[in-house]
């Protein structure tokens, strides 16, 4: 595509024929604004001699010439395609309680309780959508932990296989430190300002490793690590006489410790006690881990070489006509 940056200066483009009738009107010359070329038109119109179609056809090459040589003065460029400039991606792993806890049903979504698994990986199918460009990968935990998809750009596959995780499947107990462990093998060779793990659970380490060391390693390996604690702290339930009562939630979330984990390796702790907290909370991890605004940018060329090489060319070619005219 062809750009000029300075369009206006086009208007200039009629301006030798407009001085011109002016000259004409005044039959003088005193006074009036010289242009370039006025003297080889003064020279050819005094030329009695020359022909007349010389004398067209010259003219027509010198308003050509003039024309090239405003259309340079306007600085034309080529503007090529846009082009995508590489941008740095996160390595973002989402590690996800399945134990048997999980299968209590304290999230209210649409006046109906469902389970806490359904909850999530309805929240967290979505903000897996929408994580354009980066690589994602999925960690399942209970007893213990296991990768179920690598890092990768395949997004649908992350949200497919955490669709189809189950709670119990990885056993009944809660390792959440080995689950921080995996993590840490699968992001310390990646780059340094983009390793983050977003952690969720609805219970307290029952297994495995200690969580609180795991951090400390994670810290030491540039891994920031953001933990969400999920699970009601009552629910209302309906008694055999039709009434409508507050009843606790079996709920064991170490929120201590997942504080620790958080504030260790420069993360942050929620809660999400439903499923619009688990909403907000998701979005608020759109806004810490702002995913990169793709850069694009146009190659840009100067194109003043050519407009200026054909009004030479033009004015070489007029002083060629005017010499055979005055040999005439």
């Amino acid at each position: 595509m062809i750009n000029l940056h300075w369009p206006a200066l086009l208007v200039l483009i009629p301006l030798p024929f407009l001085v011109r009738m002016m000259l004409q009107e005044k039959n003088s010359t005193s006074g009036a604004i010289k242009v370039p070329f006025y003297q080889i038109l003064t020279a050819l119109d005094s030329n009695v001699n020359s022909h007349v179609s010389f004398k067209i056809v010259s003219i027509s090459l010198l308003w050509l010439a003039w024309t090239c040589l405003v259309i340079a003065s306007a600085r034309p460029s080529w503007i090529g395609d846009p082009i995508t400039l590489p941008q740095d991606r996160r390595d973002l792993l989402l590690a996800v309680d399945i134990s048997n806890s999980m299968r209590e049903a304290d999230m209210l979504i649409n006046n109906q309780y469902v389970e806490r698994v359904t909850a999530v990986k309805a929240v967290v199918g979505d903000f897996v959508q929408n994580r354009t460009g980066d690589r994602l990968g999925l960690i399942l935990f209970g007893e213990q932990a296991y990768l179920q998809t690598p890092l990768t750009h395949d997004r649908e596959t992350v949200k497919q296989q955490l669709q189809e995780a189950q709670p119990g499947f990885a056993g009944r107990a809660t390792a959440i430190g080995d689950a921080i462990g995996l993590a840490i093998k699968r992001l310390r060779d990646r780059p340094t300002e983009s390793r983050v793990l977003i952690l969720l659970t609805d219970g307290a380490n029952s297994a495995g490793s200690d969580p609180n060391q795991a951090a400390t390693i994670a810290a030491e390996a540039g891994i920031r690590i953001h933990t969400v604690g999920v699970g009601a702290k009552s629910k209302k339930v309906r008694d055999r006489f039709g009434r409508i009562r507050d009843v606790n939630v079996r709920n064991q979330i170490d929120e201590t410790s997942l504080q620790n984990i958080a504030s260790t390796t420069g993360g942050q702790f929620f809660r999400a006690v439903d499923p619009r907290s688990l909403i907000e909370i998701y979005k608020k991890l759109d806004e810490l881990e702002p995913k990169p605004q793709e850069q694009t940018f146009r190659q840009q060329k100067s194109l003043i070489h050519w407009p200026i090489a054909i009004a030479i060319l033009l004015l070489i070619l007029v002083a060629l006509i005017r010499r055979q005219a005055l040999g005439r």
